[in-house]
């Protein structure tokens, strides 16, 4: 294979969208399996709708994600001049021409057919207005624009094979004459983006099926201007449960990069999914490290139907894809403590729970507990909210805990003031010890063993749920944990 030269070229109109997220990974992976390199293009040519915060968020959501770029940023108006001297290029190649029909009088053709329940293209009118023709319109200052002219008289038409979809065809029938400029003078998406990817020498195209339309017109005009055409691979949409394209007007910002990061995602796990959207191996692995996926990436293992984002708006269970939550949780439980405990920190930090000591005399205790606590979290920020009894004694109550373990059982009021008073007398605060305490005690209640296990867990870190009650109260101490039977109890059952 030639050098691979692959393109990431978003517009500037929005934040970074999972979907486009998801082209810049499998453009990035393609480059890294290939030795290749990938470019950042940004395609700001919409003046109207494109902004530097948009800018700024393509930019530093892709560095969030780790998916670094070989060359750019460019911007596409840096090149308006190149655009503007290919369609001047065209014109006197004979290759395009200026067509000086309004805008009515293509409205008023297009009507005309879908009376006659006919496809409307441009009939190529101005195709056929002579030298002399065109001079006196531009004289009489006519607006125009410029058409690239499709030859209708060759047989046949434009036929590539995609790397995802096969061979994939048109007819020169089926393509209107199209427009490369408007009559602003400016060039459309359609030409400016072929010659950005002709002066980048860009050797694949790996872009959302969405584009497919535009193709067979961009292949015309790669070789009106004597360039080599791309490879073309059309990954196809992501689409939600009711089959409709994920966009943020539907969804809001649950489709937006920026949401996974201030949920607590992990950047690596956020690829990893969506790797899988729209991609799989022959055996449907689906956890891979960085240098696992880059090796196992291939353009023919993208999927032809369209992926489904498993979103349900207002779920109580997940607030995303399931599946991404499933990922994410894999990495917080596997990776290597050293690198989760930064993590951890900063978010810590940003909520005001970090105390100097978790790096000094108490870091020993602060990484075996994030070790302890971590294998029921699903994001970084759950060490905040989930976990903020572990770092603070103004946490909250989940009711669930609180009806089912505490208010349920009139008692604990009396028995979990007694377990404080046993946990205060142990001469070692082990997990073992502790294990001694409540279970001898729960005997001499005469109760399960879990009523009092299950209210302590509640009172002590406000959560129905969570790692072996034994290992908590080791890891809250001695002085918390107790402090915590008695005050927290006591408040509970005001």
């Amino acid at each position: 294979m030639s050098e691979v030269r692959v393109r990431f070229p978003p517009s500037p109109t929005g934040y970074l969208h999972i979907g486009g997220a998801r082209t810049a990974l499998y453009n990035w992976l393609f480059a890294r399996k290939y030795n290749g390199k990938l470019i950042l293009r940004i395609e700001d040519t919409d003046a109207d709708r494109s902004t530097q915060e948009s800018i700024d968020g393509i930019i530093s959501g892709l560095q969030w994600l780790g998916l670094d770029w070989d060359e750019g940023p460019y911007f596409q108006t840096q090149f308006t001049h190149e655009h503007s001297a290919a369609a001047e290029r065209l014109l006197n190649e004979g290759k395009a021409y200026k067509c000086f029909c309004t805008r009515e009088e293509l409205e008023d053709k297009r009507k005309a057919a879908l009376a006659a329940k006919q496809d409307y293209k441009y009939d190529g009118l101005c195709r056929r207005l002579t030298a002399a023709e065109t001079a006196e319109k531009e004289a009489k200052g006519l607006p125009f624009v410029i058409r690239f002219k499709v030859d209708r008289h060759e047989i046949g038409g434009v036929s590539f094979k995609d790397q995802v979809l096969g061979v994939v065809s048109r007819t020169y029938n089926d393509i209107e004459d199209f427009v490369i400029v408007r009559s602003n003078g400016k060039p459309l998406y359609l030409l400016c983006n072929v010659v950005d990817d002709i002066r980048d020498r860009i050797s694949h195209v790996i872009r959302g099926q969405d584009h497919l339309g535009n193709t067979a017109r961009q292949i015309l005009l790669y070789r009106a201007l004597a360039a080599p055409v791309p490879e073309f691979a059309h990954m196809p949409l992501t689409l939600d449960l009711q089959k409709a394209k994920i966009s943020k007007r539907s969804h809001g910002e649950i489709v937006a990069v920026q949401f996974y990061q201030k949920a607590g995602f992990l950047p690596w796990a956020l690829c990893n999914f969506l790797a899988l959207l729209g991609w799989s191996t022959s055996d449907n692995q689906e956890i891979f490290s960085r240098q696992e996926l880059i090796a196992a990436f291939s353009l023919d293992r993208i999927n032809k139907a369209n992926s489904i984002f498993n979103y349900r708006k207002g779920d109580p269970k997940f607030f995303t894809d399931p599946k991404a939550i499933s990922i994410n949780e894999h990495y917080l439980r596997t990776m290597p403590i050293a690198e989760l405990v930064p993590l951890v920190a900063d978010k810590l930090r940003e909520a005001g729970l970090w105390q100097d000591e978790y790096a000094a005399g108490q870091k020993e205790w602060f990484i075996s507990t994030l070790d302890l606590i971590r294998s029921r979290f699903h994001t970084i920020n759950d060490f905040v909210t989930l976990g903020r009894a572990y770092f603070s004694d103004d946490y909250e109550f989940e009711e669930r805990a609180v009806k089912k373990n505490i208010l349920k059982h009139e008692k604990l009021r009396e028995w979990l003031p007694e377990l404080a008073d046993r946990l205060e007398s142990l001469p070692d605060f082990t997990h073992q010890n502790i294990e001694e305490i409540m279970r001898g005690l729960a005997a001499e209640f005469g109760i399960k063993p879990g009523i009092l296990i299950n209210g302590a867990r509640a009172v002590s870190t406000g959560l129905l749920a969570g790692p072996g009650m034994f290992e908590v109260a080791a890891a809250l101490g001695r002085e918390r944990m107790v402090g915590r039977l008695r005050h927290k109890t006591a408040g509970l059952y005001k």
